[in-house]
């Protein structure tokens, strides 16, 4: 009985020490609005419109 209470309290401490640490915590986002792939669709859209809108109306 008292080798495995020994045993217990030499082995708690390891136990403890074997846990898995958290990676950090990576860096936050740039300020600003991300710009991603359907903001730039978006993006693109609105300038095509505007340039055929602009044209069409100069030409009439």
């Amino acid at each position: 009985m008292k080798n495995i209470i020994i045993v217990i309290l030499l082995l708690l401490p390891f136990i403890g020490f074997a846990q898995v640490v958290p990676p950090p915590m990576p860096p936050p986002p740039p300020p600003g609005l991300p710009i991603d792939g359907f903001s730039g669709v978006l993006l693109a859209l609105g300038a095509v419109y505007g340039i055929r809108k602009k044209y069409k109306d100069s030409s009439s």
